[in-house]
């Protein structure tokens, strides 16, 4: 007899949204490795690869992924409610560019053959990805890059460099951005290449951040040698797959569960001081929680249009904006909370939550994946239309 924890994803989708959360917190609250909660880093793919593998066997990696590819095919409501769930018992982020960025896209744009190859494997944790878009002179200038691929008959050579690039370190395959042409303007003659991140010529060094990980790289390419049916769609329209692409991380970037984790923690932070009740401090969390469910219901309607097949316009940009920036006023306030024990890595041991550490984890969310200003000035030409 089938269990309620054995369901398949159709069932789950046509779960009313409480007993859904129940059952999410419950199997979460049983599966998740107890050491790993409310960790004070991204981690390495050697320390979340338990739960990623748990999510595995259970089913549960992909939410988003349509259900004939091995995804939940989940609606936006139930999407948020596990985002929630995960959030509130502090789970790891796992190692998911290739669940949040590449999977898409193969799904989308992919030959046959990709989609078969690579799919399965990213659901399986056989391929770690790491994303190479940016370069020491383009970051939110994504089009200036220089990356050079040679035309080799039935190969591309790649000569350049790559730097920022997410846990690198921990990747196997790497996706990236080249320049097949240069002959047109920047925004063409640009690929998007896949290669195993073994393959001679490649060199990943780690970039030691502001706490002391090595959470960024830099990749240096050197004659490297990439066959050409490792071209994602079409040769020289890159660019139109990078911006799908950046669709999808500004899903990912844009989704409200570090604002909800930080607003949750925060109010845990304020009961341990005895703020709770301070109506000044009570006025500020109330405006937070509703700039915070203005932020899931705009979120919910971009997750719902890609269900329903559609491509994410220019106006995605203000899903990762309203979130960086709400996150970064949240940790603010953790600061002003904790007072003199904010510097601690955590005020009340055993609570995870490491007000520093989530201060320094907002600081660069207005910066990657494309600049808060950079994204305000795709809004006001392409969504507002107003004149340069």
């Amino acid at each position: 007899m089938e269990t309620e924890s054995d369901l398949p994803p159709e069932a789950l989708d046509a779960m009313d949204d409480a007993r859904f959360r129940r059952h999410v917190r419950q199997w979460i609250e049983a599966n998740y490795p107890p050491e790993m909660r409310f960790p004070r880093r991204r981690l390495h793919w050697r320390e979340n690869r338990p739960w990623y593998m748990a999510l595995s066997r259970k089913g549960w990696l992909a939410p988003n992924w349509p259900r004939e590819y091995g995804g939940m095919g989940l609606g936006a409501t139930k999407q948020l409610i596990m985002i929630e769930e995960l959030e509130r018992h502090g789970c790891a982020r796992v190692s998911d560019m290739g669940l949040i960025m590449l999977g898409p896209l193969l799904i989308k744009h992919g030959t046959d053959a990709q989609q078969r190859r690579f799919l399965p494997r990213i659901l399986s944790g056989e391929d770690i990805w790491a994303q190479g878009y940016s370069e020491p002179g383009a970051g939110s200038d994504l089009a200036a890059l220089r990356l050079d691929a040679a035309d080799a008959g039935d190969h591309w050579v790649l000569n350049g460099q790559k730097t920022w690039i997410t846990l690198a370190n921990d990747a196997n395959w790497l996706f990236v951005l080249a320049r097949t042409d240069r002959s047109g303007k920047k925004q063409q003659g640009i690929s998007f290449l896949l290669m195993p991140a073994d393959t001679p010529g490649i060199t990943i060094r780690p970039i030691i951040n502001l706490d002391l990980h090595d959470e960024f790289c830099e990749i240096f390419f050197d004659n490297v040698r990439v066959p050409k049916d490792m071209v994602v769609g079409e040769v020289n329209q890159g660019w139109t797959y990078a911006k799908a692409l950046l669709g999808f991380e500004r899903i990912a970037i844009g989704s409200p569960k570090l604002s909800s984790n930080g607003l949750a923690r925060l109010w845990r932070l304020a009961e341990a001081v005895g703020k709770d009740r301070d109506p000044v401090f009570r006025d500020r969390y109330a405006r937070f929680a509703m700039e915070l469910g203005d932020l899931k219901d705009l979120y919910e309607s971009f997750v719902a249009a890609l269900k329903r097949g559609e491509t994410l316009g220019p106006e995605v940009s203000i899903l990762k904006i309203v979130q960086t920036e709400l996150f970064q006023r949240i940790t603010d306030a953790m600061l002003e909370v904790a007072g003199g024990h904010a510097g601690l890595l955590d005020p009340m041991p055993g609570e995870g939550l490491h007000p520093a550490g989530q201060f320094l984890l907002a600081r660069p969310s207005t910066i990657f994946g494309g600049s808060s200003e950079i994204l305000r000035n795709i809004l006001a030409r392409n969504v507002l239309e107003l004149p340069a």
